[in-house]
């Protein structure tokens, strides 16, 4: 499960349960700020003094703000005021605390951390009164307010785009749901891997005459949070010339059938149906799939006829290059398994690096299928800089991955790491105008945390 469009009572249904005590010590000796504020961004940055009211969890949401953060945004988080973002506690992984911190627990969840640098944490119950009124004093400030709720679920708490639109003429309101906000299905909750079954994505993943199965990230997810935030980027161009926000409507269904791209246009034009799982292999090319080794499998490309006969030489069968069975692309297909059968009986002669080697400098295309951590450890990767270390004021160092984008004149990445619960909750309301008094009253009342 990685979306997350359940009503508002899963973010502010849970009775007020921290420490008063512990809360009034952390408004006294505010020992969160031990790094500078996310809203120190480099003035340099595409977003720096763009301010963003994230009123999002789980995956879609906060990973694009996280982009928007990335890009020098300063982002507010709304959370839960004792439970905060759901991924808080999906684990483990957890990066554990460091024995100086006095946090309690397993540690920082490995998916929260993914998808929440660059942000602030406040913690904050709006089913009361008062948390409404934060939100609408922050709402009249910010720029953007990104939310992924069902339709309609934030009207009775007055943070439906009607209301805001008012208080702020300018804010750029986008909503992140499953279904969209009309059609037969938009009060349906919605859920990647579900998305990914209804959509048409799972029916084209897996290997030939095997089950489907889901994409190994929750993709559907990724490209709507992609998809949001670039709307949400080309929204505020588009208020500079008018000086009007809008809302902006992005549905995980939308964004999955937009992203069957060739697939889907295949189908369209040829008006029947996809030609179903493929595994590595290409439906309109041969060959280009992965294939064993004696000791792991390696993916080759012969796009081309001239690219064919490079992988027959280095497989030492040029007399394949001239078989009437393989001559070209058309015939190579039409004799997919034979061929297929007969490069696998080669390459599974020699090991994976065996092949690397061999391969290296043909201008063929080639690539070892890599698991998670040898990507991570790849040098390539390294050489990117897209494996980073960030000082994280409770657990110490962390790796993280990257933005993945490079400017010429600016610099986005990781400023900040992902806040603890509440974090920022004090810092805030401050900015707003709240007194020391008033804070500590709201916490009293269970409004913050």
């Amino acid at each position: 499960m990685s979306n997350t469009f359940l009503g508002p009572t899963r973010l502010c249904g849970v009775a007020f349960r921290s420490s008063l005590s512990y809360k009034r010590a952390s408004l006294q000796n505010n020992s969160f700020r031990s790094f500078a504020s996310v809203s120190n961004a480099d003035a340099s940055l595409p977003l720096a003094g763009i301010k963003v009211l994230d009123m999002t969890r789980v995956l879609a949401g906060p990973y694009c703000t996280q982009i928007l953060g990335d890009l020098g945004a300063e982002i507010i988080k709304i959370e839960h005021p004792t439970r905060g973002d759901d991924t808080r506690a999906w684990g483990p992984p957890y990066a554990s605390y460091k024995a100086s911190s006095q946090k309690q627990g397993s540690g920082e969840s490995a998916y929260f951390l993914g998808v929440n640098r660059n942000k602030k944490s406040l913690g904050l119950s709006f089913q009361h009164p008062s948390g409404v009124d934060i939100l609408h004093k922050l709402a009249k400030e910010c720029d953007v307010l990104v939310e992924n709720y069902l339709p309609n679920s934030l009207k009775k708490y007055a943070m439906d785009y009607e209301t805001l639109s008012k208080i702020n003429p300018r804010l750029i309101y986008a909503s992140i749901t499953g279904y969209g906000q009309n059609g037969p299905l938009s009060a349906k909750a919605g859920y990647d891997v579900m998305v990914e079954a209804e959509m048409g994505l799972m029916h084209i993943t897996g290997e030939r005459d095997r089950p489907p199965v889901k994409v190994g990230v929750a993709v559907t997810d990724l490209t709507t949070g992609l998809y949001t935030s670039n709307s949400v980027m080309a929204a505020l161009l588009g208020r500079a010339k008018t000086g009007k926000g809008q809302h902006i409507d992005v549905a995980l269904s939308d964004c999955q059938v937009a992203t069957l791209a060739n697939i889907a246009s295949s189908v369209l034009i040829s008006g029947k149906k996809d030609s179903g799982r493929w595994g590595t292999a290409h439906p309109s090319i041969v060959p280009y799939k992965a294939f064993g080794t004696s000791d792991g499998n390696i993916l080759v490309g012969g796009g081309n006829d001239r690219l064919y006969g490079i992988l027959c030489e280095k497989l030492g069968k040029p007399e394949w290059i001239k078989d009437e069975r393989f001559v070209s692309n058309a015939v190579r297909v039409k004799h997919r398994e034979l061929l297929e059968d007969m490069i696998e009986a080669e390459t599974t002669k020699r090991t994976t690096q065996e092949w690397l080697d061999a391969f290296e400098g043909s201008g063929m295309p080639y690539a070892k299928i890599n698991d998670v951590k040898e990507t991570l450890e790849h040098e390539h990767v390294q050489a990117r800089n897209m494996v980073v270390e960030v000082e994280h004021p409770h657990c110490g160092t962390l790796k993280m991955v990257n933005t993945p984008v490079k400017f010429s004149d600016a610099k986005p990445g990781i400023r900040t790491p992902p806040p603890v619960l509440g974090q920022h909750t004090n810092e805030v309301l401050r900015s707003l105008g709240y007194s020391e008094s008033d804070i500590e009253s709201l916490i009293t009342e269970g409004v913050i945390a």
